[in-house]
């Protein structure tokens, strides 16, 4: 029957399990103190890096629902718990093994769908969460500029030009002159259109006239 100290061990376990969004499971065999402590600053306050066992990490990854693949639970193990960004974390654990090739990254889990190894160095192939943040700002930025026409615009205006925005990818949010120009005219022509639209409506409320009485049939 496990000890109370086993026991609380996997209960540690299980809580880092359920708080991270991520886990990359590492081979640490060879790494001094010193170089192990360098890697825990280097991943920062939002990733944990554990040293573990492997029998009771197996019985909390049980507990916690987490699906881990035998194969990389064998030889000295370390996790990292990420609580952040996965993908800093990813490339701070990439880095951090070319400089120090003893550190062997196997694989992990990303809620709940277990990675390779290969694929953890994919994700740390990926722009971080605050430079796609910094790419939708601009995309955004460029969106109000372009939109100001539209509370001008007629109906019809006004769904083509949604359309158009909707459309765009952020490569294109910078829209050319001559599209703007096109845009600037269409907003122009509002007036004109709103005029014609108060025309038609006059001339069908207007009453009939004797000439539009449709004629009597002629007496036989």
């Amino acid at each position: 029957m496990p000890n109370k100290e086993k026991l609380g061990a996997v209960a540690e376990i299980v809580d880092q399990f359920n708080a991270s969004s991520a886990t990359v499971i590492t081979e640490y065999r060879g790494l001094t103190v010193k170089q192990v402590t360098q890697l825990r600053q280097a991943l920062g306050g939002d990733t944990t890096y554990t040293v573990v066992k492997n029998t009771l990490t197996r019985r909390a990854a049980a507990q916690a629902g987490v699906s881990i693949d035998d194969s990389l639970l064998v030889g000295p193990t370390a996790i990292a718990f990420v609580k952040g960004d996965p993908v800093a974390a990813a490339k701070g654990l990439r880095d951090f093994a070319k400089a120090n090739p003893l550190l062997v990254i196997k694989g992990g889990v990303v809620e709940g769908k277990s990675i390779s190894a290969a694929e953890v160095n994919q994700i740390a192939d990926l722009e971080s969460r605050e430079v796609l943040l910094a790419q939708i700002a601009g995309v955004l930025k460029a969106l109000p500029s372009r939109a100001a026409g539209l509370f001008q615009a007629p109906l019809s205006q006004v769904a083509r030009l949604a359309k158009a925005l909707e459309d765009k990818t952020p490569g294109e949010a910078a829209a050319p002159a001559s599209e703007t120009a096109v845009e600037s005219s269409d907003a122009a022509e509002a007036p004109a259109d709103a005029a014609e639209a108060s025309a038609d409506a006059a001339e069908a409320s207007a009453p009939q006239t004797a000439t539009d009485t449709p004629a009597e049939p002629a007496e036989q």
